[in-house]
């Protein structure tokens, strides 16, 4: 079954339970999902792949960790309640995100693989990331981060640059 689809039952379920949350951020995804289908003018409406249904939803919760830092600074608690319960709505169709420590591990294998040397190939390191099997569970919020930190306290790189 693909994505689409869990999340199309997801959907008819969260309708017969009453679930208003689940059912009014799966009809804010579906919608998306049409938009994209659109844009990208496929012919088959219930056939956008997976990959490009994983990047929606990353994108989608983006915007609502986004939301959650405006909210938070205005002191708006109820609608930060909000999008905080969409994000975990939508997570629950993202595959499982690597922690910190796996995401070290891995950044640090494709810095030693494309050989960088300083943090202005920060770039190469990212691109390779993405092309890499891990790129669905990475986080890529936090990967910059991370290769930053590495290449500012690793002695070898740090001599480097």
């Amino acid at each position: 079954m693909s994505l689409q689809n869990k999340i199309e039952n997801k959907l008819s379920e969260a309708l017969k339970s009453k679930d208003k949350t689940t059912y009014s951020t799966l009809r804010l995804v579906v919608a998306a999902i049409k938009d994209v289908i659109i844009a990208k003018k496929i012919k088959d409406k219930n056939n956008l792949s997976d990959a490009d249904l994983i990047n929606l939803l990353k994108k989608m919760v983006k915007q609502r960790n986004d939301s959650c830092d405006a909210y938070k600074k205005a002191g708006r608690e109820e609608l930060l309640k909000a999008e905080k319960e969409e994000i975990q709505v939508i997570s629950g169709f993202l595959p499982k995100q690597l922690g910190e420590a796996e995401t070290k591990k891995i950044c640090e294998e494709t810095i030693k693989s494309t050989g960088a040397k300083s943090l202005k190939e920060m770039g190469k390191v990212i691109g390779e990331l993405k092309k890499s099997s891990h790129a669905e569970s990475l986080d890529f919020s936090k990967v910059s981060f991370i290769i930053k930190g590495i290449f500012r306290s690793s002695s070898s790189f740090s001599a480097r640059s």
